[in-house]
């Protein structure tokens, strides 16, 4: 799993957590769902900080607590 695959999982897996839609973390986040679903497809290669912050502020996270998880134990080397 690469980095950005697991912030798409991440993304999915917080929302399951919290009985959420995406477009209910795009309301509470300040994000517009159009940004959020192309951090979940393959259309954005690489996730903006700035939308992860907006999207931890809306789940009333730290960007710590985002990314303290398994899913990123064993991501890819990105640098090849």
């Amino acid at each position: 799993m690469n980095t950005k695959q697991a912030v798409a999982a991440r993304i999915i897996e917080l929302c399951n957590q919290r009985n959420i839609a995406i477009n209910c973390l795009a309301n509470i986040s300040g994000v517009a769902p159009s940004t959020i679903y192309s951090m979940l497809n393959e259309k954005s290669k690489n996730p903006g900080v700035v939308s992860i912050k907006k999207i931890c502020d809306g789940l009333e996270i730290t960007v710590r607590e985002f990314f303290d998880s398994e899913l990123f134990d064993e991501t890819e080397q990105e640098i090849k």
